[in-house]
């Protein structure tokens, strides 16, 4: 665990539930520039235990209190998707910087409504796509820029596993619930293709963006069996770069995760592990000029705790942002939703003409 800096950012983070739990409580604990200030959650058994385990400074019960609390520098909105648009925009309009759970939102007009408060609060917005922070993910960033040069084709895919939860619950704490908390109206489960699409798609995307840069055009494919939903998507980069993407959500194996690239000198393979492992990616680096091959160690795979440090340092110390930004963030809507509506419609469809949500 890094040692504590002197000057930290004082986070509140919205929502106790599972991803806070799992990941945002201990990454500002753990965090060296970050400081864990405040929780809140309306529901009070909830906000009550997690406050017991985690020791915040402060508590609250009501957003608009811990919004008023000037020791608040920035807020992790960790709630239901639904949610993330209103939330970040009120801790905008707050003075306060915010990181975002992933997805930004649920549709494409929410979002660029949000670039709007982004730009006129002057404040920062990183979005939750963390996978940015894997060290073997920004290995694989680094060879493309430094030295891979033209990139050719890059193929990307994103398999959850039946067997998912049982793994996860052997490494995850106890999830504590409450029948008190705030729910979006519905079941945000119930529609499975959307619901895989906004979990799992995102990352999918974010990576493929990080990666090969923004995407013009989708063409996609849906196939559903025995419950299980498989997107085949081609996709277009605006470097001509040609892409290709899976999503299936389950397979019947392990986890399965990971991207190949060929570029003018050199490509990549890498393979990504359930993210509640915490361990760095397998990446290796095949550098023809060198004649070699590599693999970068990334010993520290804490990749929230990481993300967590990369957005206290664009605050505190003006640092580029490394993770994925408002733009990011839109970009990876619009995809999501030019994919559901060309699967419907079996025709290619551009990111800049979709509209609506999932």
């Amino acid at each position: 665990m890094p040692r504590k800096q002197d000057r930290r950012l004082r986070v509140g983070v919205l929502g106790c539930g599972p991803i806070a739990q799992a990941a945002h409580f201990e990454s500002c604990t753990k965090a060296a520039n970050a400081d864990l200030y405040a929780i809140c959650d309306v529901a009070d058994d909830l906000r009550e235990r997690m406050a017991a385990t985690h020791a915040p400074e402060r508590s609250y019960a009501d957003y608009d209190a811990m919004l008023a609390d000037p020791d608040v520098e920035a807020v992790i909105v960790a709630t239901s998707d639904a949610f993330h648009v209103p939330a970040a925009v009120r801790a905008l309009e707050a003075g306060k910087h915010v990181l975002c759970e992933k997805p930004l939102g649920v549709t494409v007009e929410e979002v660029e409504a949000l670039k709007q408060a982004v730009a006129a609060s002057g404040k920062v917005l990183q979005v939750g796509h963390m996978k940015r922070f894997d060290p073997g993910l920004e290995a694989a960033k680094a060879f493309i820029d430094d030295g891979m040069g033209q990139m050719m084709a890059l193929k990307a895919w994103y398999c959850d596993s039946t067997h998912r939860y049982p793994m996860t619950d052997a490494v995850q704490p106890l999830m504590v619930t409450s029948a008190r908390v705030r729910k979006p109206a519905g079941d945000p489960k119930a529609d499975k293709r959307r619901y895989f699409m906004l979990a799992h798609g995102c990352h999918l995307i974010d990576t493929a963006r990080y990666f090969g840069g923004d995407i013009v055009d989708v063409s996609a494919r849906l196939s559903e069996r025995y419950g299980a939903y498989c997107w085949f998507v081609d996709v277009t980069f605006a470097n001509g770069t040609l892409g290709h993407l899976d999503l299936t959500v389950a397979v019947r194996m392990d986890w399965h995760e990971g991207f190949q690239i060929y570029g003018e000198f050199g490509s990549i393979i890498g393979k990504t592990f359930n993210p509640w492992y915490f361990k760095t990616s397998e990446v290796d680096i095949f550098d023809e000029r060198e004649g070699a091959s590599r693999r970068v160690l990334g010993a520290d795979g804490h990749f929230y705790r990481r993300q967590v440090e990369g957005f206290a340092s664009v605050i505190l110390d003006g640092a580029p942002m490394r993770g994925a930004d408002i733009d990011d963030g839109i970009a990876s809507v619009r995809a999501m939703v030019a994919i559901a509506r060309s699967a419907e419609s079996g025709r290619p469809v551009r990111l800049a003409d979709v509209t609506g949500g999932l």
